[in-house]
């Protein structure tokens, strides 16, 4: 039987967008290079992408420092709600502002976002079949770095809410057969200078 290997996850949001969201600004672009440069030294030999311009864009901009790792769109990893909570699941103190939050969420929307969020578990997570250690990096968006975070922790599925991660910082997840997955690095921006660092947040995130 066809053993399993040690899949290492990159999580990266994509850079900084312009104000109409058809790319990456100036500082995204940057970003992106500084992203690329920080993985440089990493065996990647995948790169993955949701389908909005700012994700593509980063992904190859970041690929353009692995020498030659397959970039490819992928839709479980583009920008969508991966899941909307009952009232009951929430601490009473939030829930007015997480669903408030959660109120513009079109129903389709609703109906979409859990089946791509099921679709980027089953497809991003886990060791890898045969005997070949793996490094993907999934270039996608906030909330999708929110719900894999959540998934590795076990926590419950309304926790993915409040999981912030800055334009083109790093998350890093070990999956290895027969052990827990780790979460190696979360939110990491060392490689971004200071006024790169937190972008499209406001300024009480910058810590």
């Amino acid at each position: 039987m066809t053993g399993t290997a040690t899949r290492y996850l990159y999580l990266a949001r994509h850079g900084e967008a312009m104000p109409d969201e058809s790319g990456l600004s100036d500082a995204g672009r940057r970003q992106a290079g500084l992203l690329g440069r920080r993985l440089a030294g990493r065996p990647i030999s995948a790169v993955h992408h949701g389908p909005l311009p700012r994700a593509s864009q980063t992904a190859r901009l970041v690929a353009e420092h692995l020498g030659g790792a397959a970039v490819q769109a992928c839709e479980a990893a583009g920008d969508y709600v991966p899941y909307v909570p009952a009232r009951e699941e929430l601490p009473a103190a939030s829930a007015d502002f997480l669903l408030d939050f959660l109120s513009g969420a079109t129903a389709e929307e609703r109906a979409r976002g859990p089946e791509l969020a099921r679709r980027a578990v089953a497809e991003f997570t886990g060791p890898v079949p045969g005997g070949e250690e793996r490094h993907e990096l999934v270039v996608t968006h906030n909330f999708l770095i929110g719900w894999l975070v959540r998934h590795v922790l076990d926590a419950p599925a309304w926790r993915w809410l409040g999981l912030n991660h800055g334009n083109a910082a790093l998350t890093v997840i070990r999956y290895a057969p027969g052990r827990p997955a780790s979460l190696l690095v979360l939110n990491d921006m060392r490689h971004l200078p200071d006024e790169l660092r937190w972008t499209g947040f406001p300024a009480e995130f910058r810590v």
